[in-house]
């Protein structure tokens, strides 16, 4: 019986080396893709609001109140479950359209839109009322900036995860 070989016109998956590819079952192609950009840029701007609060707010988080507890659950969660998505689109050709085609990420996106823009509105209305006072008679309190960036960027974030939601509702709905 005779062995057929197909070979895939995009140049498969993995790395190109001098005269080979290596590490094939590494999708390159879906980082570079819209899809890509957007769930690498969820990850990379959540990672830095996590560790921006994590790194600056965590002392004054009696001054801050619940409102650093509801930001950093909302960037720890969608943190972990958007870097668990990359990994999974990354690893894994497959998972791009059984993932995507499901109602799981558009349900996703649209709660870590809604809990990055509701958090971060509780968050700047705390930083703005605790913690600037202290920023205009201290000096070289970096506490201040170092929230309001995160809170800054985690909205900038709800929007990409709403626009996420929607690419992903559409993609469920078969628009593409």
């Amino acid at each position: 019986m005779p062995t057929i070989v197909t070979i895939n016109p995009s140049g498969g998956g993995g790395i190109g080396c001098c005269c080979c590819r290596c590490c094939t079952c590494i999708n390159i192609n879906f980082i570079r893709s819209p899809h890509g950009i957007i769930k690498s840029a969820e990850v990379v701007l959540g990672f830095f609001c996590q560790s921006l609060a994590l790194n600056y707010g965590i002392k004054y988080s009696g001054q801050i109140g619940p409102s650093f507890q509801s930001f950093i659950t909302t960037a720890s969660w969608c943190l972990m479950t958007s870097f668990l998505l990359l990994l999974c689109y990354v690893f894994n050709e497959k998972s791009i359209g059984l993932i995507r085609q499901s109602l799981f990420e558009t349900a996703f996106n649209c709660v870590a839109a809604f809990g990055y823009i509701s958090s971060c509105s509780y968050l700047g209305y705390a930083v703005n009322t605790f913690l600037e006072p202290m920023y205009l008679i201290t000096p070289y309190y970096q506490v201040f900036p170092a929230m309001s960036a995160a809170y800054m960027v985690g909205t900038i974030l709800g929007i990409i995860y709403a626009y996420d939601a929607y690419k992903s509702y559409r993609y469920f709905k078969g628009y593409r």
